[in-house]
């Protein structure tokens, strides 16, 4: 029997609900919050991966309410809660696809070792779930694991996939996977691109390349360009919005690998900095592990608010 979503999800963010915890520690149980007890609060909101901007929002919050019985560690984490959602409910968009002609091109960068691969799978899985047709291109031909790594997965999932052999031209790719694709009636072209941050030139280039050829076919495309982000890097994360959002245009967000040991809190950080759409999360490695994105699930996992009162009750 497969654990659920939600048990997962908070699983996912137990390294953040639980610095959250231990940097809150001993800072409870006063009626009337001074100043002091504040400040620390906010010092190990902002400890906590959140963010100074969230740490200060929640510390606005704390001193506008009155606890007569004092600040508990259980209303704090809901407060927690409460201010997180209201961060993230603005940027909590699904990939919606609706672009005619058809097929939808979903540029997909990241970094090498973000679990960019991976979740293009993912995210192809989830979207025939919902009924669209999806066709693959490896455009990642610098690396030939990479192209390796989604023949196996096109076939796993059952997807047909444009790929050729390493140092082939991508741009090449995916102007056949956009013919063949719309002679197909395809939906959505997913396209895997190289991961070379440190070479951003070279990166630019390559992405300028794609667009313009893309541009002979459809002038739209590509309709969206997906960042994957590495939950587990922490605020090195915001670095690569900003770096990627600067010299590939990104529209959207998907943040992977919260596995436990994720520092999860940068999503909040960013959403605050950057307004990007957040598409989905995932939180394994099996297809399904990624799921469209829940500003208020997200919020509770990461106050630990669920976690933390099953784990009282036992």
């Amino acid at each position: 029997m497969s654990t659920p979503w939600t048990e997962r999800l908070s699983g996912g963010f137990r390294r953040t609900s639980d610095k959250l915890g231990e940097n809150l520690a001993g800072l409870f149980g006063k009626a009337a919050l001074d100043a002091e007890t504040l400040e620390a609060i906010e010092e190990a909101l902002i400890a906590s991966d959140l963010g100074p901007a969230t740490a200060a929002r929640i510390r606005a919050r704390l001193e506008g309410e009155r606890f007569a019985l004092g600040l508990t560690e259980t209303r704090l984490r809901e407060i927690v809660a409460e201010e997180v959602a209201a961060i993230l409910s603005p940027v909590a968009r699904p990939l919606e696809i609706e672009a005619f002609p058809r097929p939808q091109v979903i540029l997909v960068i990241g970094v090498n070792g973000s679990g960019k691969t991976t979740t293009i799978a993912k995210l192809a899985h989830l979207l025939k779930e919902q009924d669209y047709e999806v066709m693959l291109v490896a455009g990642d031909t610098f690396r030939a694991a990479a192209i390796g790594q989604l023949r196996v997965w096109a076939e796993r999932i059952g997807v047909p996939i444009i790929a050729g052999a390493e140092g082939a031209d991508a741009a090449g790719l995916v102007f056949e996977g956009v013919k063949q694709g719309t002679a197909r009636g395809t939906d959505v072209l997913i396209v895997d691109t190289a991961g070379r941050l440190q070479n951003k030139a070279g990166l630019m280039d390559e992405l300028s390349k794609i667009r313009r050829v893309l541009g002979r076919l459809n002038p739209a495309a590509p309709h969206d360009v997906v960042l994957v982000l590495d939950a587990t890097t922490g605020q090195n994360a915001l670095n690569q919005i900003d770096i990627f959002g600067k010299e590939a245009g990104v529209t959207g967000l998907v943040m992977t690998k919260l596995d436990g040991t994720a520092r999860g809190g940068v999503l909040v950080a960013a959403a605050e900095r950057f307004g990007l759409p957040i598409h989905a999360i995932g939180v394994g490695e099996a297809v399904d592990d990624l799921r469209p994105f829940d500003p208020r699930e997200v919020a509770r996992a990461i106050a630990g608010v669920e976690r933390i009162a099953v784990e009282r009750r036992r």
